[in-house]
Formats: C-alpha cells, sequence, structure tokens
C-alpha cells in the first residue's frame, strides 16, 4: 500500500510574453485544487500569494522579475476616502446577491460587452459561453458569483450591472474576476463599488482581508488596487503594511492616469490555465 500524498506537486509553465509589462516574460507555478481538503489548500496557498483559476492554484515565478506582488485589503480597518464614499452612496440602491457559482446567459451578455469595452482583443475576449460556464462553475472550492442588479419592479429583479465571482477563505474574500457594465449613463465607479462592497461584506461576517490578486508597479492596468487603505503586499518576510506615505505617492500616479476604473481583478486566461501556456514542465 503506498503513502497517502501529503504534499500537492507543483508544476511550472514555460515563459511567455507578460500581459503587463512590455519586454518581459512571465512564468506561473501551479498545482491542482483537488479532493476533499481543496478548501484548505486554497486557504493555505492563498496566504502565500497564491489565485485560483478554476481547478488550479497559480502565482508569478518569473525568472528575471518580481514586479507582480500579491495585495489585500485589511477589511475591518479600511476608511474609505471621500470620493468611496461618494461611490458607495452612488450605488446604494443596488441589491448585491451571493448566489451559487452557477453562469447564465444574463451574465455572459454582461461579461461580453464588458470586454467589448475594456479588453477588446484581450485573452479573454474570445470567450464563448461554453468556457464562461467551465470558469465560473469549476471550482473545488467555496464560491459565489455576487450579482450586482438595480432596483426591480412587481417582484422582479432588477438590471444586472455588475457580477463578481469570489472565493471564501479562511480570512477573507478573494475576488477571482469582476466585470460590470462599463457604459451605463448613470452609473460610473462599478468597478470601485464591487471592491468597496466586498471589503464591507468582509467586515461584516468577520473575515480580515479582502484578497485582490496582483498589484504590478508600472502596469496601468493594476494601479487602481492601491486606492484602498489600509494595504497589506506580501514580500519575503511575510505581509507588511504599505508605508502610507508611499501609497499616497502610488494614489497620486494613478489620478494622474485617469485609470482608476479598471476592474479586471485578476490576469487568468479564457481557459482557465494559467497564462494560457500548452507545457508545463514539473517543479
Amino acid at each position: 500500500m503506498t503513502a497517502p500524498v501529503r504534499f500537492p506537486r507543483f508544476f511550472v509553465t514555460s515563459p511567455a510574453p507578460c500581459p503587463y509589462l512590455a519586454g518581459k516574460s512571465e512564468r506561473k507555478v501551479f498545482t491542482e485544487l483537488k479532493g476533499p481538503h481543496a478548501d484548505e489548500l486554497n486557504d493555505a496557498l492563498g496566504r502565500i500569494g497564491f489565485r485560483r483559476s478554476q481547478t488550479v492554484a497559480y502565482r508569478p515565478s518569473c525568472i528575471d522579475c518580481s514586479a507582480c506582488v500579491s495585495v489585500r485589503v485589511v477589511a475591518d480597518e479600511f476608511e474609505p476616502s471621500s470620493t468611496q464614499r461618494k461611490t458607495l452612496r452612488q450605488h446604494a440602491d443596488l441589491v448585491a446577491t451571493a448566489c451559487k457559482p452557477w453562469s447564465t446567459p444574463e451574465q455572459f451578455e454582461l461579461l461580453q460587452r464588458y470586454l467589448a469595452a475594456r479588453h477588446p482583443g484581450g485573452g479573454m475576449a474570445t470567450m464563448d459561453e461554453m468556457d464562461f460556464a467551465d470558469m465560473v462553475e469549476h471550482t473545488p472550492v467555496k464560491s459565489y458569483v455576487i450579482e450586482y442588479r438595480e432596483p426591480g419592479e412587481n417582484g422582479r429583479p432588477g438590471k444586472l450591472v455588475g457580477a463578481c465571482l469570489t472565493d471564501q477563505q479562511g480570512d477573507g474574500l478573494s475576488m477571482i474576476y469582476s466585470f460590470y457594465d462599463p457604459q451605463h449613463e448613470t452609473r460610473s465607479g462599478l468597478g470601485n463599488f464591487i471592491i468597496l462592497d466586498h471589503i464591507q461584506r468582509a467586515a461584516r461576517v468577520g473575515l480580515p482581508y479582502v484578497y485582490l490578486g496582483y498589484w504590478v508597479d508600472g502596469s496601468a492596468r493594476m494601479q487602481y488596487k492601491v486606492r484602498y487603505r489600509p494595504l497589506e503586499r506580501l514580500g519575503r518576510d511575510g505581509w507588511e503594511r504599505f508605508d502610507p506615505t508611499e501609497q499616497r505617492r502610488a494614489i497620486g500616479r494613478v489620478a494622474a492616469t485617469g485609470r482608476s476604473e479598471l476592474a479586471e481583478v485578476d490576469g487568468s486566461n479564457k481557459d482557465g490555465v494559467p497564462g494560457g501556456h500548452g507545457r508545463y514542465t514539473h517543479d
């Protein structure tokens, strides 16, 4: 009789062009999430910077670059800025519902409009409805699709204007992927509101953190994440708070770019395999 497997097997992807920094290449280390202890494994890996994509947990393992940094908001200490308070008031009428991870045509149609406006030609632009179902439904851990709807009439659900695939981990909420109506005439800031709602949601149930994925200094697509304070980042010595002065400077750079409304929380590609590389090698 063979001994039970105590530790997961890890693999690495082949190098490929980095989607965030020009001239760089990316590589990821990953493992499969499966079995009765998938939630516990996902929790443990999440605390050391891994992200989930369907049944795979992965993190960057680039040879000559360490720009991707895991970040999380300290939910119970969060203090919204004046702009964030305004965003919360503006969308306070939205009805947020945590749904089972089951895809719907309405969600897929919203995702298509979001991708067409925000990420045309990106890695997820060619997703079909089956790909979307795989992204949402192939989860071995405790997950939700949190829907954001406008108030309905006569007992009917209102218009869907935002959604987020979210994992509930032992120490927080992990925002896997969010999308929203990018061209709503009266609702600007929906992407930011979804993050703010997750912070409040985590604090209400006593979860200390909201995991936002990777912050990439130098990539405009990822700079919106530094707007949430207090923010922690994962370094060589574990999680540490952003220095307030450094974070203020980073927020100032975000304001200068005018790109704070990006809401792609993570960079997983459409088939759920980290980086989209077809051949893997054992690490």
